[in-house]
């Protein structure tokens, strides 16, 4: 028989364990009850000794089954079998997915750039950079917007890189299926607006579907003519202000300034008495609030011309990003502070009572209008929509209003017979009245001097270009389609001076837009303020601040050339290298 395998004790309650002198207690203890010299007897020891011992050391462990994984063949790698590991797995997965994602985007944009070719565009294309080294935001590049559009004549590719086409469009008849389209079709491409995001929020200028749509139908109010009446006033007082200005800076005689400079001050004013009902008196003293609106703008600006600061968590590192969270904050701040005071006005009293209470006295702001504002389901605006709007508003309203003054007082300035044919009109009108003031009534009594600022911003467009991204395929008049997905541009700058809709548009001539002969031209070949839908909202209260301001400079100074040529610089704005210098001299009839 062979002898019992050597045994360890395990650690169970049921057995204290051997001793030094015994392997098995009931073959070794004669008291054990289970001490029979019987083979039963041994092999029920030998069953409970295997559930209560393990196997020593030295044992032979029982033999082990081999487990063999999946093989996998990388053949067409040039490798042979290798085992299929978890991580093999994941990163063969990985790699499949980007490869599959590598190949549709190549397919798309091979297919998009086969759709493309129908579109000409300028030889000059580095494989690398595309037309960018013709792209510069100074004079030299946008006579090059005009020589492309003396040549192409409607619409051209241009690329920004290796990867990015852009269709430029310079031609009304070309435009119109853009513009006029529902805003969901041709929304505006965020490339170009997004680094105002942090800024102005969801306003009108970034909003998109539904969003803009309910805005725009809450914010058309504000801009109502009868609300417009009111700021008339605002118009006359900050002009008051600039002059007053002018004529002790030109003690002497006459004085040369930055038209940039003053002008914007002036709109920032006007526009923090129209929105707010506040007045910081920034065009005597500095103002912390009119200053970080100045200098996020310019902040923007600088940013554009940045390709490695698009990237935010980058810009925010550097010293610009920082400067510009500060003074987003302040901004925000500020309007945050006027809402809330607002707010707590309209609970204290009936909504009703004081809208009509403000209607009377004809001092109703942006702000009220927009706190009083309700859709047809009697929601009102959060006050981080009325914050986004009211920022919005003094974004796009000083700017775009000061670079049209800035610009027409330079042409009328080249242009003597145009100036004194406009300071008659106004004098004319203003011949019987102290103090000389313009009133709504008078806007319409001077055509002369609206068809010299419509002509100046023909020739000088505040804002050079807009952008669109098509959600679907557009069809063009001729037949061609922009494909799904791309970019364009709308130049404005280059349907103003495009020879195929202007004759001689490099000459300054108000007589185009003399309403009494009218001459037959698209309605889109004349877009300073956009156009379509998306137009903007606010180029009434524009067109009124400008006529009254223009007209007041004109009754009170002479404009004239100050030396050398500006050399145009488009920004977010249209503006001048070094600023737009011009020599004023005082009239005899100065502000009261």
């Amino acid at each position: 028989m062979d002898p019992l395998p050597s045994l360890t004790p395990s650690l169970s309650p049921l057995c204290p364990g051997p001793s030094p002198h015994h392997s098995c207690p009931s073959l070794s203890c004669p008291s054990h009850p289970w001490s029979l010299p019987s083979l039963s007897a041994v092999r029920l020891c030998v069953k409970l000794t295997n559930t209560r011992f393990s196997w020593a050391p030295g044992a032979r462990p029982p033999p082990r089954v081999p487990c063999r994984m999946l093989q996998l063949s990388l053949s067409w790698l040039g490798l042979g079998p290798v085992a299929a590991s978890p991580w093999l797995l994941l990163l063969l997965g990985g790699a499949s997915w980007l490869l599959a994602h590598v190949l549709a985007w190549t397919y798309t944009f091979y297919d998009n750039c086969c759709r493309l070719r129908c579109f000409p565009q300028p030889p000059k294309r580095n494989w690398f950079w595309g037309h960018l080294g013709l792209a510069k935001s100074n004079e030299e590049g946008l006579r090059l917007v005009e020589d492309l559009g003396h040549y192409f004549r409607d619409v051209y590719l241009w690329w920004m890189g290796p990867l990015y086409p852009i269709l430029r469009l310079v031609h009304p008849k070309f435009v119109a299926p853009l513009l006029q389209a529902p805003a969901a079709i041709a929304p505006k491409d965020m490339y170009f607006y997004s680094f105002l995001k942090p800024w102005l929020g969801d306003g009108l200028l970034l909003s998109a579907g539904d969003k803009w749509s309910h805005h725009r139908r809450l914010l058309t109010p504000a801009f109502h003519f009868e609300i417009l009446k009111s700021y008339i006033k605002i118009f006359n007082k900050s002009a008051d202000i600039m002059h007053a200005k002018w004529k002790r800076l030109a003690s002497e005689g006459s004085a040369h300034l930055d038209m940039f400079e003053h002008i914007s001050l002036m709109t920032l004013d006007s526009l923090q008495k129209c929105v707010f009902s506040f007045d910081s008196n920034c065009q005597e003293n500095p103002s912390e609030y009119i200053a970080a609106i100045l200098e996020l703008s310019a902040l923007v600006t600088k940013r554009h011309h940045q390709i490695f600061m698009r990237m935010d968590f980058l810009y925010y590192l550097t010293p610009d990003g920082r400067r510009f969270r500060r003074a987003c904050d302040l901004v925000h701040d500020f309007t945050d502070a006027v809402i809330q005071e607002r707010r707590r006005t309209l609970f204290s009293q009936d909504s009703h009572d004081l809208l009509k209470a403000k209607a009377k006295t004809k001092t109703l702001d942006f702000i009220d209008v927009l706190l009083l504002a309700k859709d047809e389901d009697g929601k009102e605006l959060s006050d981080e929509d009325i914050r986004a709007e009211a920022d919005t508003f003094m974004f796009r309203g000083h700017d775009t209003t000061a670079s049209g003054l800035a610009w027409v007082l330079y042409n009328l300035a080249r242009h003597p017979e145009h100036q004194e044919r406009c300071r008659q009109e106004v004098r004319e009108l203003l011949r019987d009245r102290e103090p000389k003031e313009i009133k709504w009534d008078d806007l319409a009594q001077l055509p002369f001097l609206t068809m010299c600022i419509k002509e100046s911003l023909r020739l000088h467009p505040p804002v050079a270009a807009i952008s669109r991204c098509c959600t679907q395929d557009v069809v063009l008049p001729d037949g061609r389609v922009i494909p799904k997905g791309n970019m364009c541009v709308i130049s404005i700058f280059g349907i103003h001076h495009n020879p195929s809709v202007w004759q001689d548009p490099e000459v300054y001539d108000p007589f185009r837009f003399n309403p009494e002969n009218p001459q037959k031209r698209s309605p889109l070949a004349f877009i300073p303020f956009s156009a379509g839908p998306r137009n903007c909202i606010g180029q009434t209260f524009a067109m009124t601040e400008m006529k009254v301001v223009l007209a007041l400079t004109l009754l009170r100074f002479r404009v004239l050339p100050a030396g050398e040529e500006p050399r145009r610089k488009p920004e977010l704005i249209l503006r001048a290298e070094g600023g737009l210098w011009l020599r004023v001299e005082p009239l005899s009839a100065g502000p009261q």
